[in-house]
């Protein structure tokens, strides 16, 4: 029978186990979606639902695998490749990780939630990539990476991205002016179907080739639908294309820059349809995630744990 290698993320939105074997098949994918009430989530609250979420997934778990051909548990532990980078969200899915691997008596290894969604693109890609860039856009990040692969573990630095909100901060705030429920993406993608980019001479603002300032694109939209002059499905679109035009810069830059060409994008909004085929329409070769593993999963973090040592934080 073949290993199997349990990953655990509990991220500010989502609590995820996955499990993966030896071979990089996915065996279990689970996933509870935080329920959020508003805009955002506190992360009290975020922390009170993972304590509550975690009981009923390992439930599922062991309702789906045999608990004793676990290898070992790997857990993210924190955001980010940092010693200070801090989220109390991932305390809860530390703490679980590591009692199960005392219960179990198997290994238990650390890794951050950001390496977790480059091992979801890594998993599936057939060549062993040494040195290549990430971007990871997601609703708390928009962050462009520079990554060696180590035979021990990920060297992950940051060289650029946003300097003020995050892509997908951008996208939920369009959206819940559209009083669509957040996270909005899903369903602001869905409306989108069938808008027509407007010609309006969209303010970008980019510094230094690899970093750019979008929060005058959240007063520059809201305008546009307090005009009343548009569509919702219009602007949408045009939002979609203006946050697609803004990352195919940044990464051509660092592209030049760093004389990488192969390039992982990673994080909830690499999902998005539009986005995806705006910068494939480029020369460039992008790796992505299966979109099932886009969004926040325990996957990476399974897979990571079958192939890197881990961190000692």
């Amino acid at each position: 029978m073949n290993k199997l290698f349990l990953g655990i993320d509990t991220s500010a939105y989502t609590t995820s186990i996955g499990v993966v074997d030896e071979n990089k098949n996915v065996i279990v994918n689970l996933r509870n979606v935080l329920k959020v009430h508003g805009q955002g989530l506190r992360q009290q609250e975020a922390v009170f639902q993972h304590v509550n979420n975690i009981p009923e997934l390992i439930s599922l778990l062991s309702d789906s695998v045999d608990l004793d051909l676990i290898d070992t548990i790997s857990v993210s532990s924190k955001p980010r490749n940092d010693i200070s980078s801090y989220m109390p969200v991932f305390v809860v899915g530390k703490n679980q990780a590591f009692i199960l691997s005392k219960v179990l008596k198997v290994s238990f290894k650390e890794f951050s939630h950001q390496e977790g969604h480059i091992g979801a693109a890594l998993m599936k890609e057939d060549r062993n990539l040494e040195r290549f860039l990430s971007l990871h856009i997601s609703g708390g990040t928009t962050e462009l990476l520079l990554v060696e692969n180590k035979e021990d573990n990920l060297d992950i630095k940051h060289i650029g991205g946003t300097l003020d909100l995050n892509f997908g901060q951008l996208i939920d705030r369009i959206g819940v002016s559209l009083r669509i429920p957040f996270p909005c993406g899903a369903e602001m993608e869905r409306i989108s179907q069938g808008g027509r980019t407007l010609d309006n001479n969209v303010p970008i603002s980019i510094k230094n080739g690899i970093w750019s300032n979008i929060s005058g694109l959240e007063n520059y939209f809201i305008k546009l639908l307090d005009s009343g002059n548009y569509g919702k499905e219009d602007i949408i679109i045009t939002l979609f294309h203006t946050i697609g035009r803004i990352l195919e810069s940044l990464i051509q830059n660092a592209v030049r820059n760093y004389d990488i060409k192969d390039i992982l994008i990673t994080g909830g909004v690499s999902a998005n349809s539009y986005i995806r085929n705006y910068l494939d329409k480029g020369n460039l070769d992008f790796i992505y995630p299966p979109r099932e593993l886009s969004t926040d999963n325990g996957v990476g973090i399974a897979y990571l744990g079958s192939v890197k040592n881990g961190h000692r934080w």
